[in-house]
């Protein structure tokens, strides 16, 4: 992020926002917003005073007016004049949000956003960063190790392994398998999942995961349903359910990764 945003220099190659190099169209860095795992804010500031400190090095026109407007769309006009040093890690990054867009950037840049948060400050800025891209019509980067925040915020995925883009695809498509069926087995007995683990590997039908209660196998042939739950039953294993499934990003990325090691 960093690279693409000018502030560190390629050692080779080109990183290139609007087809440019911001490390060298200064003026383009006005149509950016960033915000870091830090959010930025002063905290012996109210938080109308730190937009408002914001707004005067963005040169921000009508600065009073965005100000209200940001405050309100992100849940704390009522908290407007107490200090930032009062809020919660979830009120503080949602002002860190309002303070990254304060000048009505065409992309902002976030790093891992919901970081330090409690799971309902993490829907709180979930579901503000997707307001933002509807409602803000902006572009929104995302970098995030958290799997499930990437699968429910983002529509384009590009899955990144020692310095390499390994996969680069639309959810939908990533999570369909490319092709690729992929089979829930609910087990009755969840003491047996090893062995069937190790049953369909053995028998070179598809990979198999476990997730929550349920066995995730992606087959290496689309045909192979029947052969897999046949080979399970002559092996002794006891299936409760099988239902086709799209696949969680976690098993995709695992996939990608194993893939990218062979």
């Amino acid at each position: 992020m960093r690279l693409l945003l000018g502030l560190l220099a390629p050692d080779a190659g080109d990183a290139l926002v609007f087809s440019s190099n911001l490390m060298e169209q200064d003026l383009l860095r006005r149509n950016v917003g960033v915000l870091f795992e830090n959010n930025g804010l002063l905290e012996r500031f109210s938080a109308y005073d730190n937009l408002e400190y914001y707004a005067a090095l963005y040169r921000v026109r009508d600065a009073k007016a965005r100000i209200e407007y940001l405050l309100d769309f992100i849940g704390l006009k009522d908290r407007r004049n107490d200090l930032v040093g009062t809020f919660s890690s979830g009120m503080k990054r949602k002002l860190g949000l309002a303070r990254a867009i304060l000048h009505e950037p065409e992309i902002l840049f976030l790093d891992e956003p919901s970081s330090g948060l409690d799971p309902e400050a993490q829907h709180m800025v979930r579901e503000l960063i997707l307001d933002l891209s509807k409602e803000e019509s902006m572009t929104v980067f995302l970098n995030s190790h958290h799997l499930d925040e990437v699968e429910r915020i983002c529509s384009m995925i590009a899955i990144l392994h020692h310095g390499e883009i390994r996969a680069h695809d639309t959810v939908e498509r990533l999570r369909s398998g490319r092709g690729k069926t992929t089979l829930a087995i609910l087990l009755t007995d969840s003491a047996q999942v090893t062995g069937a683990i190790r049953l369909i590997e053995s028998q070179q039908l598809g990979i198999a995961t476990l997730t929550g209660n349920s066995l995730v196998v992606t087959l290496i042939d689309a045909s192979a349903t029947p052969a897999v739950i046949e080979g399970l039953v002559r092996g002794g294993i006891r299936i409760e359910e099988v239902k086709k499934s799209a696949r969680s990003l976690e098993e995709i990325y695992l996939e990608v990764v194993h893939q990218a090691g062979e």
